[in-house]
């Protein structure tokens, strides 16, 4: 059997990009785990935004 590397999963901050333009106060985050060498570009993904009550584009931060 070959061996497991650790380093290729790392994890990953989602932030809603589309409640910073409204006055809704909080901030959506989602933690979640990419491979680093099959998804090189940052993460965007559809995710639940409890504040704004709807489902809206979450993008990864850092």
């Amino acid at each position: 059997m070959a061996k497991k590397k650790k380093g290729d999963r790392i994890q990953v901050i989602l932030e809603c990009t589309e409640q910073k333009n409204t006055d809704v106060p909080g901030i959506s985050r989602y933690y979640s785990f990419k491979n680093r060498r099959n998804t090189t570009d940052r993460m965007e993904i559809k995710k639940y935004n409890p504040y704004l009550k709807k489902h809206t584009v979450h993008k990864e931060i850092k």
